[in-house]
């Protein structure tokens, strides 16, 4: 008989390639799901995996298998959905936010939330965009509020296998420079406000994020190369060390409602579009995600733009 576990572990297989990828985004060991895999071509009766060094590629017979269990693992959220319909949201609800939405945004939405549906248990964890959607598919988040930066090319992120998600709000991405930065980095008045700071101090994030990546490809897209011996994720730190004079950053509309003394604010061609994502569930999305969409829209700072449903 095929194991429901195992299928989603040979559905994150087929989109990483080794074991140990697979490990590592579920919070396995590599032998634990090897011992799985094992165990899944023992019960479907046909080799299913091809090993070439520590890759492991599919066989015929698990790409079919792996086109059936989408199929399957959908339409077990779809049937999740359908018993939820109608009945009071209640219960344990884990909540994945980005950490900068978590800071802002956590304490007034589990406010909002607890208000307007009294059983609900939500609770939060920090997580960044770039590993809800394994939190998700491995089942140890419900929802997660996730983001994704927007250059105005018109080509939003490829959809993560198994995940869907809902527009909620938008912000401009801003460069926080120094007021007063003493002789000017470059005086050209008709140069691009990143290109002008290409010899200054930058403040990244944690590479392998989805923030440093998006500040790289801007400076990248004004013609340099950007480093820095400054690598901070928070930005009300950023900003500080902006105040400071000791380098300059790219921060969000969010994380930027009251900004230290000291900072000029210059919007940029960049947007960021925060989502609610969760395991897909046919045409209907549970209705705890109506609930948290409602919530973060009322939580929201004034000014920002939110998305319509």
């Amino acid at each position: 008989m095929l194991n429901l576990h195992q299928l989603r572990l040979l559905r994150e297989l087929a989109h990483r390639g080794t074991i140990a990828a697979v490990a590592d985004a579920l919070s396995y060991s590599p032998s634990a799901v090897s011992q799985q895999l094992s165990l899944l071509e023992r019960n479907a009766g046909v080799p299913l995996l091809e090993r070439s060094g520590r890759r492991v590629a599919l066989t015929p017979a698990g790409a079919n298998l792996v086109r059936h269990a989408e199929v399957i693992l959908e339409r077990l959220e779809t049937a999740r959905t359908e018993l939820a319909e109608g009945r009071e949201v209640a219960g344990p609800l884990r909540l994945g936010i980005y950490p900068s939405a978590a800071r802002a945004l956590a304490s007034g939405l589990l406010v909002s939330l607890r208000r307007a549906y009294p059983r609900l248990e939500p609770w939060v964890w920090e997580v960044d965009p770039a590993d809800a959607p394994d939190a998700l598919r491995a089942g140890r988040l419900d929802l997660a509020l996730t983001h994704y930066y927007d250059s105005g090319d018109g080509h939003p992120p490829p959809a993560e296998p198994g995940i869907r998600s809902r527009p909620v709000f938008t912000e401009r991405m801003r460069l926080a420079t120094p007021t007063d930065p003493g002789p000017a980095p470059d005086p050209a008045p008709d140069e691009d406000p990143v290109r002008r700071w290409r010899h200054a101090p930058w403040i990244l994030p944690t590479p392998g994020t989805l923030c440093h990546t998006s500040v790289t490809r801007l400076c990248e897209a004004s013609g340099f190369h950007v480093d820095s011996w400054h690598r901070v994720d928070d930005y009300d730190t950023a900003l500080g060390l902006v105040a400071a004079g000791v380098g300059v950053a790219v921060v969000p509309d969010l994380s930027a409602q009251n900004p230290p003394a000291g900072t000029t604010l210059t919007p940029l061609p960049l947007r960021r579009r925060s989502e609610v994502a969760f395991r897909a569930a046919g045409p209907a999305a549970h209705p705890a995600v109506e609930a948290l969409v409602a919530a973060l829209r009322d939580t929201l700072p004034t000014g920002l733009a939110t998305e319509p449903n």
